[in-house]
């Protein structure tokens, strides 16, 4: 009585550790975008969380604060922000947010993110605008407000 081999030949899993090799090559570099973006957004929601805090200052002294430094930012706007490990220096001068990504990757890493109000003379609302470094990759710049 003859025995039956029931397995995978040797070239059966070489074919399929290649072609799952393949499929991580491909990925690898879609994943790490998306984790430069994740990070990016947690510096873009710090921000909006500002720009809350900058509308109603302007909104109830009727002119935009001066807060060069995150201690400052928290005193006259209170907004604590300092956990937040992405950004190495912000303001807020004049109404316009300036922020500095660090901590994320290379290719953004010392670029800034601003924010820059423009005032309804209608209706008294404030629309903001994002701005960014020349040198900020074109596929990572924030969408809109």
């Amino acid at each position: 009585m003859k025995e039956s081999n029931t397995g995978f030949t040797l070239i059966e899993l070489l074919i399929v550790i290649a072609i799952i090799g393949i499929l991580a090559a491909v990925a690898l570099p879609y994943f790490q975008g998306y984790m430069v973006r994740a990070r990016l957004t947690e510096v873009e929601n710090s921000m909006a969380v500002l720009k809350g805090a900058v509308s109603t200052y302007y909104q109830e002294k009727e002119f935009w604060p001066n807060c060069t430094s995150v201690a400052e930012i928290q005193t006259s706007l209170g907004v604590g922000l300092g956990s937040i490990s992405r950004i190495s220096g912000i303001t807020a001068i004049n109404g316009i947010i300036t922020a500095t990504v660090q901590n994320i990757d290379s290719i953004v890493n010392g670029q800034n993110l601003t924010l820059t109000p423009s005032l309804s003379l209608a209706d008294g609302s404030i629309h903001w605008d994002w701005g960014y470094s020349a040198g900020f990759p074109m596929h990572l710049r924030p969408r809109g407000d």
